[in-house]
């Protein structure tokens, strides 16, 4: 028999929570789902391009960012997700995926609501005063952005649980904030908040340069892959040119092209999207400040105005995709180079089958990147010229 090579097998430690929590269904099985890197390179195939590389990140410990359900008694309170298919709350204190920081907050917050004898959320009553927490951690300081939100359209009722927590963490918290949700509604936040103490937004240093995180502003979870998302769209964009980005959020993407770039037209449509938008360009020096442009409202609304003499366009839209007015505009007028972050398989290949289909753009690169690890999740780039 002849000898082959050894191969060293991690052993991965099980989850104290499987099941029932649902939210690593591969647990412990490393890299890109096969199905989603099948579906990739079927794609990258049909453009003459080789299977997409694979880039993978730290697989537990790097979640950055998480919202947890509050369900159950004051004196034995439960913080966690959903059970699949259901509203039961699964209480997840040790959370393999979570950084230590947001594990360390949601025992605080457990001990909290215990101390102040806070009445967690009860969903067929719609009675009860906290409905979830949600934890951001700040890379460079180490300290959580810590946000409870109510069921009450003020904030008085959380106020001890509130000065707890303070207590509590002292010198690890960042800020601390109200969110009111008292709507029967499955959306976690609502649309009131208070700052009770700390810093308006979490500060990241993403492709040099300052971006900022307020609330109520989507956020990747695993920031490091995200930088290397973001280091990959910067080296296909030359100097000089202008560039348009389409749900351009806080500005991870954007903010850090406006040192070598003409102009870059920042869109953007959700209020804490806006607002770090305007903190991220208030940190630049005054040059790049004049070189950029805020254009708020639904990509499909600015699309063609802003693509109008565009070099470079990036998209990083939700999981629903393009809006079709944006796909429109880019399939007919599509600028030298599309760079098109992904978060949904689905949608993105449609996505690509539309913007494909008139001829005048060629796929050029493709990549998937393990945002989320232990789950079927992709994140998918794809850079895309003009024919």
């Amino acid at each position: 028999m002849g000898q082959g090579r050894r191969v060293k097998l991690q052993v991965v430690e099980p989850c104290p929570h499987r099941p029932p929590c649902p939210g690593c269904p591969r647990y412990g099985e490393p890299g890109v789902a096969r199905t989603a890197l099948a579906r990739l390179a079927a794609l990258a195939s049909g453009a003459g391009l080789p299977p997409p590389s694979a880039t993978q990140g730290a697989p537990f410990g790097y979640r950055v960012r998480a919202r947890l359900v509050v369900r159950g008694r004051a004196s034995s309170p439960k913080l966690g997700i959903f059970e699949a298919g259901t509203h039961r709350v699964v209480d997840i204190p040790r959370c393999r995926v979570h950084h230590p920081l947001v594990n360390r907050v949601a025992a605080a917050a457990r001990d909290a609501i215990r101390a102040a004898r806070t009445r967690p959320y009860a969903e067929r009553t719609h009675a009860g005063d906290l409905r979830a927490i949600q934890v951001v951690v700040e890379r460079a300081s180490q300290t959580a952005q810590v946000v409870l939100v109510g069921n009450a359209a003020e904030p008085r009722a959380l106020e001890p649980l509130a000065d707890a927590l303070v207590a509590s963490l002292g010198a690890a918290l960042h800020s601390l904030w109200w969110n009111g949700q008292p709507a029967r509604s499955n959306a976690i936040l609502g649309p009131h908040w208070h700052r009770w103490r700390g810093p308006e937004a979490v500060r990241e240093a993403i492709g040099r340069a300052d971006v900022f995180f307020p609330p109520g502003a989507f956020g990747q979870s695993h920031l490091a892959l995200a930088d290397s998302i973001v280091e990959r769209i910067h080296g296909w964009v030359p100097s000089g040119r202008r560039v348009a980005e389409l749900y351009a959020g806080c500005g991870p993407i954007g903010l850090g092209l406006l040192a070598r770039s003409s102009a870059v037209a920042l869109n953007e449509q959700s209020e804490g999207g806006l607002r770090g938008l305007a903190l991220g360009l208030a940190a630049r020096p005054a040059a790049e400040r004049a070189r950029a442009r805020i254009a708020p409202g639904a990509a499909g609304e600015v699309a063609a105005e802003l693509l109008a003499g565009a070099d470079v366009a990036i998209v990083d839209p939700p999981r629903k995709g393009l809006d079709a007015a944006a796909l429109a505009a880019l399939s007919a007028a599509p600028p030298a180079m599309l760079a098109y972050v992904s978060c949904d398989l689905d949608s993105f290949e449609r996505d690509a089958a539309a913007l494909l289909s008139g001829g005048r753009l060629r796929l050029a690169e493709l990549a998937a990147y393990d945002l989320f690890p232990n789950t079927e999740h992709v994140e998918t780039l794809a850079r895309f010229e003009a024919v």
